[in-house]
């Protein structure tokens, strides 16, 4: 009662101690179906559930096991995959009637394929769930075709595949014996882990009916260790050996000997050597992320020990403070050995409680060779095999925290950097449908990027990594897709290619593009671990497009070529910039002046908005800042509109042998010439105009390089010629002066008109003064003729147009610099 009552209360404790969190968030992202991402899909209309998959040896054929068949691809091209073969396997109609007479969905009693498995040069394994009757059969690999008895019969199915298609289940060969992990029965209660096609003097072994050795337990995966010469399984299951309120869930590592075969009188046709440890996921102060999803196995670096084979695993957690989150543990095998070369509980079968073993040891539970132990040992071993520590994750810490995604698969290589030194790189799926591509670093990890895959979110995937291929294979309900490994053409300069800190990526001098490091034959800009770009990217080389803002010769920001915005005044302005990346810091700078805050709001998403008027046109420039390097996204022109006038055709700066020019438009980059070497010219299409338009505007239609950082689409771009030099005079100044005096000469001209206006007002009779009455009412015609010759004018001209008499109010010629008043009335026009 002590013991449940301590770890309730640390349990309630540790829910009030929030995860510490890791940075997760990833460096870019690519939407479904972005011309930067490539990606190929196969789907067939016929073929659903393709998500068991099977690499062969030499990598050039993917075996898929789908709802009713077997795919055979062709994946020797990186951009497709071409259906080689296909193999129907479907249950017939008797099948499905009595396994919908059971009560069973029909569109669950199809034969899902869920082992497929390489057993020798010439054959492969397959077992399906086969309409909840489970199946197995042997395939031809050089014919690709299903081989079965004379009789037409194919081999039972049981303990080697569920009966159910949606319960997990793990399988692999080793000497062409099957060693599984599933359910034996069709109610999904009986969990055993099993090995099967065993021939001569070795028999089928499979764990004690009445043991209770795995208890509810989910399998997840399965390894083999050649050194050990033990296959390894990883499960979740509910753990007995913890007293607490609820059912708490636990992940486990159990292994078996492949020499083993099983005692004589004790445990016959039983194992032996099977033994299980618990794996904790979990660091200092928080609750353990206590349910894994997923494993995948990383050998060791040349050269290394088997000891520091790698397992990496994705966990889960039952506790609410850990919601919708996900960790990434990796444990090592001599860790596991170490903690299975110890101490094991022993447990009670009258109470079935489990408590720590203080006689001495009789036999090693878990040590290979023990079928030829005595009686006494293996009763010993029978009721020991739950080892008394737990295998702790690499220094006692989480990999990798995801805060707002839950992991589902993962796979995970081995990467030699530039400068020798080995990266690990994990592929990470998530429930939702995305990609995630992680680096380990010292201080963390870093995710490179995110790919989503499918629209909607899938509820059953696989993920199978090809290293000779350098692609990852996902297999969902609706088909296979092919990810490459490595997306370096995306990265449009060094410092790019240095910030994206992928290892398989390094920046070549020689082309001046961002490329694989293995064809890369010298000064590979390349900065995995700490992503410095002054340092990898010291070699001389042609500026990048987006430049930093310290140049090493002085340049006249002030007339820096980018869009031209025009604009009336007191209209609200709001210039975009893009996102070089999700980690960068974006920010607005003007020459030689401050952005206040009263005259400027920044938005969220980078754009700066503010109100036209004299003081805020000029250039605007926008820069991010990403791990201390900062550079040039996006450059505006702002000025104040003037009549429409026919623009005169843009000449090629090349043609005038003119320096190196870059026109940005958001992310977009235009070479128009760099050292000689033409680049892709922009065309230029003028649009029509109205006088009412509150901005003039031209479209211009870039041709962008292939690796261009945003979608290749036409883009409205404000009118100005884009081709101007670096050095072209700038007007700015003078433009603010000219406006300001014009400005003071109107106002002027207005007092002098309206001081006039009011003396003339005053110098008549109260009765007369402004009256409202038409002077020429009542005049005899001589009077109405003098009246009309004594107006000012009989038009006057308007913004440039000429106006009738009668048209209007009022106004104000200027003519000749003198300004002449009128009384404030046109002709026969009352007010």
């Amino acid at each position: 009662m002590t013991r449940r009552v301590s770890l309730w209360t640390t349990m309630v404790l540790l829910q009030l101690v929030g995860p510490a969190d890791m940075n997760d968030t990833p460096r870019v992202s690519f939407t479904l179906g972005s011309p930067s991402r490539a990606l190929t899909r196969f789907t067939s209309a016929q073929d659903g559930n393709t998500t068991t998959l099977l690499l062969s040896d030499d990598g050039d054929t993917l075996f898929v096991g789908a709802r009713d068949a077997i795919l055979s691809l062709d994946v020797r091209q990186a951009s497709s995959m071409v259906l080689k073969g296909r193999l129907d396997w479907s249950p017939s109609e008797k099948d499905l009637d009595d396994c919908t007479m059971k009560g069973k969905r029909k569109t669950d009693c199809s034969n899902f394929v869920r082992v497929l498995q390489v057993l020798n040069s010439t054959h492969m394994y397959a077992c399906g769930t086969f309409a909840f009757s489970p199946r197995c059969t042997y395939i031809n690999s050089e014919t690709f075709s299903l081989m079965t008895d004379p009789s037409g019969k194919q081999e039972e199915g049981r303990g080697r595949c569920p009966y159910d298609p949606y319960q997990r289940n793990t399988a692999i060969v080793v000497d062409g014996e099957l060693y599984t992990a599933t359910v034996a029965d069709y109610h999904g209660n009986w969990p055993v882990i099993s090995r099967h096609l065993s021939e001569g003097s070795r028999v089928d072994l499979k764990l004690d009916d009445m043991l209770g050795w795995v208890e509810d337990p989910t399998f997840i995966s399965s390894t083999y260790v050649p050194s050990e010469e033990k296959v390894y399984f990883f499960f979740s299951e509910v753990g007995r050996e913890y007293d607490f309120i609820d059912k708490l869930t636990v992940s486990r590592v159990a292994q078996v000997c492949t020499s083993d075969i099983g005692g004589q009188r004790t445990l016959q046709k039983r194992w032996t050597t099977f033994a299980k440890a618990q794996l904790l996921c979990h660091s200092d102060g928080e609750l353990p992320y206590n349910v894994i999803e997923d494993v995948v196995t990383l050998p060791p670096a040349e050269g290394a020990s088997a000891d520091d084979t790698l397992f990496y695993g994705i966990f889960s957690s039952q506790w609410s403070v850990n919601s919708g989150r996900s960790a990434v543990c990796v444990f090592r095998l001599g860790d596991v050995k170490a903690v299975f070369a110890g101490n094991y509980k022993a447990l009670n079968r009258d109470t079935l409680r489990w408590s720590s073993r203080i006689q001495e040891k009789i036999a090693r539970p878990g040590e290979c060779g023990l079928h030829s132990a005595s009686d006494n040992a293996l009763r010993f071993v029978k009721e020991n095999f739950l080892a008394e520590e737990n295998v702790h994750p690499v220094g006692q810490r989480l990999a990798m925290v995801s805060a707002d995604q839950l992991y589902s698969n993962i796979a995970a290589q081995r990467v030699t950097a530039a400068d020798g030194r080995n990266y690990t790189v994990l592929y990470l799926l998530t429930d939702s449908g995305l990609l995630h591509k992680v680096v380990l670093l010292d201080d963390g990890p870093h995710v490179v990027e995110e790919v989503r895959l499918f629209p909607e979110p899938q509820p059953v995937k696989s993920l199978l990594l090809s290293i000779s291929k350098g692609a990852v294979f996902v297999g969902s309900a609706e088909g296979v897709l092919k990810v490459p490994v490595a997306n370096c053409s995306f990265y449009w300069s060094c410092a790019e290619c240095v910030l994206a800190r992928d290892p398989f990526c390094g920046w070549d001098p020689s082309l001046h593009a961002c490329a694989e490091i293995s064809s890369i034959r010298a000064n590979v800009g390349q900065d995995v671990e700490g992503g410095n770009v002054s340092k990898a990217c010291m070699a001389p080389m042609n500026p990048s497009p987006r430049s930093t803002f310290t140049q090493q010769r002085p340049v006249n920001v002030s007339c820096l070529p980018g869009e031209l915005v025009t604009v009336s005044l007191n209209e609200v302005v709001r210039l975009r910039c893009p996102e070089a990346s999700r980690l960068a810091r974006r920010h607005w700078k003007r020459p030689n002046s401050r952005l206040s805050p009263d005259l400027y709001l920044q938005q969220a998403d980078g754009s700066l908005q503010f109100l036209a008027t004299p003081s805020t046109l000029g250039p605007y420039l926008c820069l991010s800042e990403e791990n201390g390097y900062e550079q040039i996204l996006v450059a505006f022109q702002v000025k104040q509109k003037s009549n429409p006038t026919p623009m005169p055709a843009a000449t090629p700066s090349h043609a005038y042998g003119q320096p190196t020019t870059h026109v940005w438009v958001g992310p977009r980059r235009v070479d128009i010439k760099e050292n000689g070497k033409e680049g892709s010219m922009p065309t230029v299409t003028q649009e029509s105009t109205s006088e009412n338009s509150h901005k003039t505007s031209r479209k211009v239609n870039f041709t962008f390089r292939p690796n261009s950082w945003a979608e290749t689409d036409s883009v409205n771009r404000a009118g100005g010629d884009t081709n101007q030099r670096m050095d072209t005079p700038c007007y700015l100044k003078e433009l603010v002066v000219v406006s300001v005096l014009l400005v003071l000469c109107v106002s002027a001209l207005l007092t002098a008109a309206l001081y006039g206006l009011r003396q003339r007002c005053r110098s008549r009779t109260v009765p007369q003064s402004c009256s409202r009455r038409d002077p020429e009412r009542g005049a005899a015609p001589q009077e109405r003729e003098a009246l009309r010759s004594q107006s000012p004018h009989a038009t006057s001209k308007h913004n440039g147009q000429a106006h009738n008499g009668h048209a209007g109010k009022g106004t104000i010629s200027l003519g000749n610099g003198v300004v002449n008043g009128s009384n404030g009335h046109l002709p026969n026009t009352p007010i």
